[in-house]
This record gives structure tokens, C-alpha cells and sequence, in this order.
């Protein structure tokens, strides 16, 4: 393609670089309105000069690409309503045998995850239960963090829905899911293995380190802080306008203020520690009249007098509440009342079950289940569909509106969970680059490179994979695989059409793991990066620097073992 005219190439190329500069920082000082805001400003500037007419800049949106990716979204909204997120991260610390081991897992479970669900869900979703793992174990979170953020962009070079760039090339080389599963999958199982290695390696000393002992109490905090995890997979921290540490805060109030005992505590003045402790006496004697209430239960040579028993035990209980005084003994008399009526009902149940009636059921719990399996199906279905070559938008968005049918109550809360802000970044950049290719500069520049990146000889396929990674660090790597792709696959075509293949199975590979190489390399990284920040209790700096240590010999060596292995 020949150059545009002199004022449009001055033109489109400014305004590619205001997206380019808010894309990769977007919070700069002078405009710091975001990267969606900074997408729409370069696709507005690239109609405004005329780079694009209007109807250019529509016919440049691929609506394919956004189909899958709000489709894919919806999708891991609904998993982690059915808890296939907190399931998944649990399997980090069961029966974990160390801190080698727990990298190891982060590494393999981050991958697997990325592969099926998008990096950037993987991340969202794992970042803040991969410190809180740490703390339990009393590790730094440094290793764990790099862990994440680097195998969860090589395990999304696996499928054409683990990352947006793979997206892309799905739709615009037409390559069935299943062929490039068979094309990468070798390339990402054995990069993960190296990565996992490299960080071993590097980081064997902190790891080796023996569990400083704790305090009991302590311990005993990270492990409930674990257990009671929960995920938010479609909220893109650095998307967000209040981080999750605000809203962790406001919320934290919200009950404090809401929450009757502190009320009464509040209004008892000088007796608020004395009726503090009563409180707590009673509750573990309560505690103690449960077990042996339930323990009475189950004997059989109560059976007939049991109900009594316990009337008589609550009866002897809430005379005993009635004594206390001030606002401690308000909160035992109420706490005492609730927890004997909770025995009542249990002891009778127990009865009932012995005397050969059948418990009922709750149908709430059956209810869930039946739809968290359905939810499981859907998506084991859209994957097997994708498998089988249907097209890959509308499985997607067909899977979504299952899932929204099979809810059967409005889908309001689900749907807004998705990350529109991306679908609107997506938008804005096709306009953008579709402008900046109009220009005729990344064809000049291609025009000089190709004869030495052909893809049919090692040297050349060391030239393009070097191309590809320093684009990808400069420009994102979205805006490269849309800049290059069209032109490397029409270079391999020339050659053969299995040429052609691998030529876009190498720009996924490429483009995915040059993400590592520095923090501002793949949205994932970034999103580790805040997710870790903003964490309450447990937030952690992951700074540029440290990622740059790890990530550039990291890079460098998984791409090039992946690069021999790609089919």
C-alpha cells in the first residue's frame, strides 16, 4: 500500500499516538481520562481529520470479536456465581506441601484457568486469594504474584478465547478452535513448565525459607480469610473508579454501623467491658449446652422425653438471661434465645428421623445445585462446540443467553458486571489502527522488513518473533496482531497455506508471551499489579523494576522453546 498524502499521514499519526500514549499510560498527568476514553478520543481525532470517513470508522468495528468477548464475559460471570472460581482456587493451598509447591500449583491452575476463561478473569479472580495464601503460609508474595501474572499469559496462548489478541486472529484467519488448541497446547504446556522453572530457580532462597512461627490467633485469621474468599471476575481493577480497598472499607463501616451490638455496646458507657465478657461466657456455656443437648439427642434412651428435656434446659437458659443486667446481657438474652430455638428445631428433626419419618429437604439447596450443574453443562457444551468448529461469536453469546435463561430471574445484576469499558476500548482501537493503516506507514515499514522475516527459514522466523515482541511492549499487543497480522499471514500464503497457519499461530504465540517481558507488556500484568495494591490487609507493590528482572529472561527463553514447537 502506497503512502497517503503528507497531511494525513501527520494527521493519523498523531492520532494514533494520543492512543498509543493512553492505552500504555493512562493516567497521564496533562489527560488523565483512561484508556477506553483515550481509545474513542484517537478514533474521534482519526474522523475529525479526515484520515477515515464516517462510514469507514463503522465498517472498522469487528463485531465478531466483540460478540465472542462479551459472550466469554457473561460466561465467566455466571461460573463465579456458581462458585467454579472459588473452587478453583482452593486447590492452591489443599494439602499444599510447601512454598515450591504452591508456585507450582499457582503456576499450572493460573494457566489452565487463563486457557478457558481469558488472563485478564484469571487474574481478577486470583490475584487477591494468591496473597492471602501467602499470608497463611507467611510468604512473600513477590514469587506467588509473578507466577500468576506470567503463566496466566502463557496458558491463554492455548485457545482463541484466552486473551482478546487471540480473539482476533481466530476471527481473521478463520482457524477452527480445535486446530489452534493442536498448534499452540504443546508450545504453552512446556512454557509454563520453564517459567515455573526460571522462578524456582530464581527465587529458591525465599522459598526454602522455614515458616516463621506465629501467633495463633493470626493463623487462624488467614485461614478464615481464605476460606471465606470471594471472587468479582468481570471487574477490571484499573477499569474501576474506587478501588476495592474503598469499597472493602465502606463496607466494613456499613456493618459497624448497622450491626445492633455495637449499638448497645456504644450505650452501655463504663459497663461495656464487663457485660463484653459475660457475653462471651455465656456464649461458650451456651456452646457447651448444645453438644451435650445434641449428644442427649442422639442416645436412644432419651427418645421419648427429649422434647422436655430441652424446654426445661431453654426455660433454665432464658431465666438466667433475664438476670444480667446492661446491654451485654441484652445481646446474651437474644443470642441464647435464638441459638435454644436452633436446638429445639434440630433435636426434633433428629426425633423425627429416628422415629422413621423422613427430613424434609431444604429446596432452596436442591435448587442451587440443579442450576449451578446446568451452569457447568453450558459450559462444557460451548466448549465442546468450539471444539467442533461452529463459529465461535454466536456460540459464545449463545452459551450467555442459556446461562441468562436457565437463571430465570432478571439479569440486570449478571449484566452489568461486564466490562463494557473494554468492549468501548475494542470499538476505539479498530477505528484507531484502521486509520493508522490508511496512512500507508505500517506498510512501508513492513515492506522493509519482510525480506528477512519469512517464515519459511529459521533466521526469518527469529526476525518476525523479534518484531513482534518489541511491538508488542511499544504499541500493546492487540494494536500489533490488527497492524501485522493481515500482512505476515499474505507473506506465508505465498509460500503455502500450512505456512499461512503457522505464521498466525506464531503471531499468538509471540504477541501473548511478549507480555511478560515488562510490566506494562499485557493488561494481565496490570491488572496483578493494582489487584495487589488495592488489596485490603494484605497489599503488596509489585514494582517495575522487580517484574522487569524476572520477565525479560523469562521471555526470551519460553518464546524461543515455544517457537520450535508450534504446528
Amino acid at each position: 500500500m502506497a503512502m497517503a498524502s503528507t497531511v494525513k499521514v501527520i494527521l493519523g499519526s498523531i492520532a494514533f499516538g494520543i492512543f498509543w500514549v493512553m492505552a500504555v499510560f493512562p493516567s497521564v498527568p496533562c489527560l488523565p481520562v483512561g484508556r477506553t476514553a483515550g481509545s474513542l478520543l484517537g478514533a474521534m481525532l482519526m474522523v475529525v481529520f479526515r484520515v477515515l470517513s464516517p462510514d469507514q470508522a463503522y465498517h472498522a468495528i469487528d463485531l465478531p470479536i466483540l460478540g465472542l468477548l462479551f459472550g466469554t464475559m457473561v460466561v465467566s460471570i455466571y461460573l463465579e456465581r456458581a462458585d467454579m472460581f472459588k473452587y478453583l482456587g482452593k486447590l492452591l493451598s489443599w494439602k499444599s506441601r510447601g512454598a515450591k509447591d504452591l508456585l507450582c500449583r499457582i503456576c499450572v491452575i493460573s494457566a489452565v484457568a487463563s486457557a478457558l476463561f481469558t488472563n485478564d478473569t484469571a487474574c481478577v479472580v486470583l490475584t487477591e486469594f494468591v496473597l492471602k495464601v501467602a499470608r497463611q503460609h507467611n510468604l512473600p508474595p513477590h514469587p506467588f504474584l509473578l507466577a500468576l501474572a506470567t503463566s496466566s499469559n502463557i496458558g491463554s496462548a492455548a485457545t482463541p478465547i484466552g486473551n482478546p489478541q487471540n480473539l482476533v486472529i481466530a476471527v481473521e484467519s478463520k482457524i477452527s478452535f480445535g486446530q489452534f488448541l493442536v498448534g499452540v497446547l504443546p508450545a504453552m504446556l512446556v512454557g509454563v513448565a520453564i517459567n515455573a522453572v526460571i522462578l524456582l530457580v530464581m527465587y529458591w532462597r525465599i522459598l526454602t525459607i522455614k515458616k516463621v512461627e506465629e501467633d495463633p490467633a493470626f493463623e487462624v485469621a488467614a485461614v478464615e480469610a481464605v476460606n471465606s474468599h470471594r471472587f468479582s471476575p468481570a471487574t477490571l481493577s484499573h477499569f474501576s473508579s474506587m478501588g476495592s480497598q474503598d469499597w472493602s472499607s465502606k463496607l466494613e463501616n456499613l456493618n459497624v454501623q448497622n450491626s445492633p451490638s455495637v449499638h448497645s455496646v456504644h450505650s452501655a458507657s463504663s459497663a461495656t467491658t464487663s457485660n463484653v465478657e459475660r457475653l462471651r461466657n455465656r456464649l461458650s456455656s451456651s456452646e457447651t449446652e448444645i453438644h451435650r443437648v445434641l449428644s442427649d439427642a442422639m442416645g436412644s434412651g432419651r427418645s421419648s422425653n427429649g422434647p422436655k428435656d430441652v424446654a426445661i434446659e431453654v426455660g433454665s437458659q432464658k431465666r438466667e438471661d433475664e438476670s444480667g443486667a446492661g446491654a451485654g446481657a441484652g445481646i446474651g438474652v437474644h443470642s441464647n434465645r435464638i441459638t435454644s430455638a436452633i436446638v429445639v428445631s434440630d433435636t426434633l428433626s433428629l426425633r423425627s428421623s429416628e422415629a422413621g419419618r423422613p427430613i424434609i429437604c431444604n429446596p432452596k439447596k436442591w435448587k442451587r445445585l440443579v442450576w449451578k450443574t446446568c451452569v457447568y453443562l453450558v459450559t462444557v457444551g460451548m466448549l465442546v462446540a468450539l471444539l467442533l468448529g461452529l463459529d465461535m461469536s454466536w456460540t459464545a453469546i449463545t452459551a450467555a443467553l442459556a446461562l441468562i435463561v436457565l437463571d430465570f430471574q432478571d439479569a440486570q445484576q449478571s449484566l452489568e458486571k461486564v466490562s463494557y469499558s473494554l468492549l468501548i476500548f475494542f470499538c476505539g482501537m479498530f477505528i484507531t489502527v484502521e486509520g493508522f493503516n490508511k496512512t500507508g506507514i505500517p506498510s512501508t515499514l513492513w515492506d522493509a522488513i519482510e525480506p528477512y522475516a519469512k517464515i519459511d527459514r529459521t533466521s526469518g522466523i527469529a526476525i518476525l518473533a523479534l518484531v513482534i515482541l518489541a511491538l508488542s511492549n511499544l504499541a500493546s499487543n492487540v494494536p500489533t496482531v490488527l497492524l501485522l497480522g493481515g500482512r505476515v499471514a499474505a507473506s506465508a500464503a505465498q509460500i503455502s497455506a500450512a505456512e499461512e497457519k503457522k505464521a498466525w499461530l506464531i503471531l499468538a504465540w509471540v504477541s501473548t508471551v511478549a507480555g511478560n517481558l515488562s510490566l506494562l507488556g499485557s493488561a494481565a500484568n496490570l491488572i496483578v499489579c493494582e489487584q495487589a495494591r488495592r488489596a485490603p490487609q494484605q497489599g503488596y507493590n509489585l514494582s517495575f523494576w522487580s517484574h522487569l528482572k524476572f520477565g525479560l529472561p523469562s521471555t526470551f527463553i519460553v518464546t524461543a522453546v515455544g517457537l520450535t514447537l508450534i504446528r
